[in-house]
C-alpha cells in the first residue's frame, strides 16, 4: 500500500499530559469481511480518524481473522509509518498469535489481553500471580523489541504492583463494568474503583490506559476522576457513531469529551 498522507503537524490534541485518543478499527473489518469486495477500507477508516486527530490506531486480531485480518495489520503498520507521533496499538493473547505480529511489525505498544481463541470479546483482565510466571518472559521478549507493554487488568488495586513486577509499562483498565453502571445509583463507586486502581498504578510505576465501553455519554466523567490516564482505546462505540456523523466528526466529538474531562480536574 502506498500512502499520500503528508506529514502531520503537532495540534492542541496532542500536548503532553493529555488523554490520547487510539481508535479501534475491528469493526470496520467487521462489516467489510461480510462481503468480498474490501468495503469499507480499514486502512481508510484509519487514515481518516488519524487526519480527524486521533492519537492512535487500536487492532485487536483473533486467530479466527472474524474481523481483523494478518494483512491489515501490515498495512496499518505501512500506513503509520507516515504519521509519526502517532501509535500503533496490536492487542491480543500472547499465548495465541499476537507475538508474532509484534516480532515483524513491532509497534509502538503491545496490549496482553488474557482471551480465549472463542471468546465473542474481552472480558476480564490477567490474575496475579497466577499470569505471573508465563506473562514474564513474553513482556521481556516486548521491551527488548522496543515494544511497550501494556497489560489489560481489572481495577483491583492490589493486582497492580504485581503487574509491575512482572515488567509492564502501562495496564489497560477493563471498563465495562463502569460503562454499565453509567447513569445508576452505582456509577460514582464505580469511577471510585477505577480512581484507586489509577492510583495503585500509579504508585506502582505504571502507566494507565484504559478501554472496554467507553463512548461520547461516560467518557468525560472518566477522563475527569481517573488519575494520570495516558489513554483511551475507543472502538465499538465510535464506530458505531461514525455511521451516522463520520470519522472526522466523530473523532473530534470525542476528542471534546476528553478535552471537557480534562477541564473538570
Amino acid at each position: 500500500m502506498t500512502t499520500t498522507t503528508p506529514v502531520p503537524h503537532a495540534t492542541a490534541h496532542d500536548a503532553p499530559g493529555r488523554t490520547a485518543l487510539s481508535v479501534n478499527v475491528n469493526k470496520v473489518a467487521l462489516v467489510r469481511n461480510t462481503r468480498h469486495l474490501g468495503i469499507p477500507s480499514v486502512t481508510r477508516a484509519a487514515e481518516l480518524c488519524l487526519q480527524a486527530g486521533a492519537q492512535g490506531i487500536t487492532v485487536h486480531p483473533r486467530p479466527d481473522e472474524r474481523h481483523i485480518r494478518a494483512t491489515d495489520v501490515h498495512a496499518l503498520a505501512e500506513l503509520l509509518q507516515a504519521w509519526p507521533g502517532r501509535e500503533f496499538n496490536i492487542e491480543g493473547n500472547p499465548s495465541q498469535n499476537l507475538m508474532e505480529f509484534i516480532r515483524t511489525v513491532r509497534p509502538q505498544q503491545a496490549t496482553f489481553v488474557p482471551d480465549s481463541e472463542d471468546q465473542f470479546t474481552s472480558d476480564h483482565g490477567w490474575s496475579f500471580p497466577q499470569d505471573a510466571e508465563r506473562l514474564a518472559p513474553l513482556v521481556a521478549e516486548c521491551r527488548a523489541l522496543g515494544v511497550r507493554v501494556s497489560l489489560f487488568m481489572d481495577p483491583e488495586p492490589g493486582q497492580m504492583a504485581a503487574a509491575r513486577a512482572v515488567g509492564a509499562d502501562r495496564v489497560e483498565l477493563y471498563t465495562e463494568p463502569y460503562a454499565a453502571a453509567w447513569g445508576t445509583p452505582e456509577a460514582a463507586a464505580q469511577l471510585a474503583r477505577y480512581a484507586a486502581a489509577a492510583q495503585a498504578a500509579l504508585d506502582a510505576g505504571l502507566g494507565v490506559n484504559a478501554g472496554h465501553d467507553l463512548n461520547q455519554d461516560n467518557l468525560a466523567a472518566f477522563v475527569q476522576g481517573v488519575p494520570g490516564l495516558l489513554e483511551v482505546s475507543i472502538g465499538h462505540a465510535l464506530i458505531a457513531d461514525a455511521l451516522e456523523l463520520g470519522y472526522a466528526a466523530t473523532v473530534q466529538a470525542y476528542q471534546r469529551c476528553i478535552d471537557e474531562g480534562m477541564a473538570r480536574r
